[in-house]
């Protein structure tokens, strides 16, 4: 696969590259934040969707035992977990289901717990439905985030009826060791709290066997936790939407189910169950090669930074194609740090401080493009930095 030759994506109706004046203000800006891809889907995947295309009725779709075969041979292949494909129920996004998820095992008043900093809408799926977000920081130490454990034992309330996990973590990076996931499952099963874990970055880590999911720890945890799931971020196909939410438990799954059905989602996109078993039984190898030439992305930038721009910290993350990168010492507040990558390195990144309070100061930045789109973007930032270097000497000299 050329994952080095850049793909035209203006004028496809693209989020990413064709809704830059609306959401930052500015279209000249090169586009590094919403976490999709800029590489073509697997060939298996476009294959297997040219010949539904070509087929040409797109009736109302099942979810086929073929469809639940391919997800739970993946799950078996990839991360060696074995699960019954009763367990799988669709749902047409990750963000979708925690939605439905707080409403289905919570009542208004109930508190949810997540780890922040987080993907912003595990904010917004809790406060959205009268939830109370009790929120546990993670502590940095030098751009490695840890779980803070003592602090959360401490949050976890009689009225704390759910936790919800990112694993593997957006956008912070971690891959969550077996010991930390026993560790929360612990703290939450001892006070009858349901387990969550988003596990939507699960197949973009980078060292392979080092993502576990929750389920798989033990008999106990399986029965008490939902795992979402999805092929978008792993295949670049999120406009596609399809997510598969994975339950053990019975009682659990149908309590889930009877949401879904209270909404009326009840089938799946034809294009998108196409697109998934062709995913996860024809894109092993295109994955591994993309895996591999994300790293290097990652790599590039990391010792660019450390070269040419200190000022700005970051660490090669265990999973996921974002990099959390530091600009603490440009001492910038949030808007104006935006607001200066936009006007003077002109690139647009999500701000830290959309992911929590905790994320001030960071920008989060997705390397999952030809490497000279990296280029140009490190190129464009240090010479922004190299202009802020000279204003804050100049201003040093006057006052």
């Amino acid at each position: 696969m050329n994952f080095h030759t850049p793909i035209e994506r203006i004028n496809t109706d693209s989020f990413k590259w064709d809704d830059l004046q609306r959401i930052f203000g500015a279209s000249d800006v090169l586009p590094m934040w919403v976490a999709d891809m800029d590489f073509p889907a697997p060939d298996s995947v476009v294959s297997a969707l040219n010949s539904r295309v070509e087929h040409g009725v797109f009736g109302y779709t099942m979810q086929s035992d073929a469809y639940n075969q391919a997800i739970a041979d993946w799950m078996k292949s990839r991360h060696g977990w074995s699960i019954d494909k009763e367990w799988i129920a669709f749902c047409p996004g990750v963000v979708p289901a925690l939605s439905f998820i707080v409403q289905a095992f919570t009542e208004p008043g109930d508190k949810v717990a997540i780890q922040t900093p987080v993907y912003p809408p595990f904010y917004s799926v809790v406060t959205d439905h009268g939830r109370e977000l009790v929120q546990n920081p993670l502590i940095e130490q030098d751009g490695y985030y840890t779980m803070d454990l003592e602090a959360l034992e401490q949050s976890l309330d009689d009225r704390v009826k759910l936790f919800i996990l990112c694993s593997p973590h957006n956008p912070v990076g971690r891959v969550w060791r077996r010991e930390e996931l026993e560790a929360v499952a612990k703290l939450c099963m001892e006070r009858g709290i349901l387990l969550v874990s988003d596990e939507i970055h699960a197949d973009l880590v980078y060292e392979e066997g080092a993502h576990t999911p929750l389920a798989n720890l033990s008999e106990q945890i399986k029965e008490n936790c939902i795992i979402c799931t999805a092929p978008s971020k792993t295949f670049n196909i999120a406009g596609l939407n399809t997510s598969n939410i994975i339950i053990p438990n019975d009682s659990i799954r149908r309590r889930f189910k009877k949401t879904l059905e209270l909404y009326h989602v009840n089938s799946i996109s034809t294009l998108g169950s196409a697109a998934t078993q062709a995913a996860y039984t024809g894109g092993k190898a295109w994955l591994d090669e993309a895996l591999a030439y994300m790293k290097a992305n990652m790599e590039y930038v990391s010792e660019y930074l450390g070269e040419h721009i200190p000022e700005i910290k970051t660490r090669v993350p265990e999973a996921t194609y974002l990099m959390w990168l530091d600009f603490r010492a440009l001492q910038m507040s949030p808007d104006d740090l935006e607001q200066f990558l936009l006007k003077k390195a002109k690139i647009a990144l999500n701000k830290g401080s959309a992911f929590g309070k905790d994320g001030e100061g960071f920008m989060r930045l997705n390397i999952a493009c030809s490497r000279s789109l990296v280029e140009e973007a490190m190129k464009r930032l240090d010479q922004a930095v190299q202009k802020w270097r000279k204003e804050q000497q100049q201003h040093k000299q006057t006052v």
